[in-house]
């Protein structure tokens, strides 16, 4: 798995595409500020496949052997279901949502920076899961989630999920950390040395850190700041600025500087401490006390799709057990569907991912869209949106 990981460059696109916006078992199952989206209807009932079916993915969910002969599951599609598979591989939420916008295409591996955006323009449609039969078998802790769903419709099928951990050289970082204050110390002794994640999505980081050490802020859900939340983390982000090495976004670049020792601790994936371990770096990566963002994407059909039958086809074969058990040791992330677990290579590669830890995931506040509507479910004030988060960014960064 880590070799096939390793082949896959592009896979810094989950950084901006990923999602989620409440933890896994602590928050509430639907957001009580969701938003009203355009009023549009789910397919009713599954017809025959219109021959193909036009995709916009994140590299590495739709293989067709092109990078590995061995990993394919893209023609055996076409072969189950008479349906072509054409795909546009993004590299950015921002392109995926662009693309969508254009018509052109069926169906989108969304990610939560990018999912409600989607649904807020009308770019997709409700989902019918009852035309998808292995939505039951999905994790209940991935349904009618804040980032693929709202006001209890679902928008999508859960494609996988993971955190964001925090990762250190364990021979230059002692104590080994337990907290994510090692990488927001002004003070830190490992200046020039911290590494964070490169996306306006970060944001949640920090809030997160102060959702567990400033409770006066009031802070309840990282994605739903106020001006007075928004200001603190964006303050806290700024003097992080001072003591950070260099972002990272391209997760080949965080493995190598591990190796250098050019960075020695910060924001990390499950893989990339796979990786960097299998190349011999000291690193250890864990969930610090404070809990983390993470991501769960969404495969999410287009609102005028052309081609409707074979995108919803292509759903359920996406989270078929032994699809969905490729996709995940291909990409690196826990797959969403249980069965998927006694159909991978690696027997223990569920246990290394924490597919079936709920308590582990109840500490995970997925990446989801920011919108004014407060998604904690204040109605007394406005909260920030992602094009403010952005804006912030940028101002941070410099």
């Amino acid at each position: 798995m880590l070799r096939k990981i390793a082949s896959l460059g592009a896979m810094l696109a989950l950084a901006t595409a990923c999602g989620s916006g409440s933890g896994g078992g602590t928050a509430p199952a639907q957001s009580p500020g969701a938003f009203t989206p355009p009023k549009l209807e789910a397919l009713k009932a599954l017809g025959k496949g219109e021959g193909q079916v036009n995709l916009v993915a994140w590299a590495g969910y739709t293989e067709d052997g092109s990078n590995d002969p061995k990993v394919d599951w893209v023609h055996p599609f076409e072969q189950a279901t008479g349906c072509k598979v054409n795909v546009k591989t993004a590299g950015t939420s921002d392109e995926m949502l662009n693309l969508m916008k254009t018509g052109e295409y069926d169906a989108v591996s969304a990610s939560g920076d990018a999912s409600l955006r989607l649904v807020a323009s009308g770019t997709v449609a409700p989902v019918n899961t009852a035309l998808v039969p292995n939505y039951a078998d999905v994790f209940p802790g991935l349904k009618n989630r804040p980032w693929n769903s709202v006001n209890g419709v679902a928008y999508g099928v859960p494609h996988g999920r993971g955190a964001n951990l925090l990762m250190w050289r364990t021979d230059q970082v002692k104590p080994d950390p337990d907290s994510w204050g090692v990488v927001f110390d002004p003070a830190s002794p490992y200046k020039g040395k911290v590494t964070a994640y490169d996306s306006p999505i970060y944001l949640a980081d920090a809030a997160l850190y102060l959702k567990a050490t400033k409770p006066e802020l009031g802070i309840k859900n990282p994605y739903a700041l106020d001006d007075k939340q928004f200001q603190a983390a964006v303050s806290l982000l700024k003097d992080q600025r001072k003591i950070i090495g260099e972002y990272w976004s391209d997760y080949t670049k965080e493995v190598q500087a591990f190796k250098s020792g050019d960075s020695v601790v910060g924001t990390t994936w499950q893989v990339i401490a796979n990786l960097a371990q299998a190349d011999k770096a000291p690193v250890k990566a864990e969930l610090p006390r404070e809990g983390a963002t993470g991501w769960s994407d969404t495969w999410m059909v287009a609102a005028k799709a052309a081609h409707p039958n074979c995108a919803y086809k292509w759903l359920d074969w996406i989270i078929s057990p032994k699809v969905n058990a490729q996709v995940a040791e291909w990409f690196g992330e826990a797959p969403a569907n249980a069965k998927a677990c006694k159909e991978t290579s690696d027997p223990n590669f569920c246990k290394t991912f924490h597919a079936t830890d709920e308590g582990y995931f109840s500490k995970v506040w997925y990446w989801t869209t920011p919108i004014s509507k407060c998604l904690d479910g204040r109605t007394d004030v406005a909260c920030k949106d992602y094009s403010e988060w952005t804006r912030a960014w940028t101002e941070i960064k410099g």
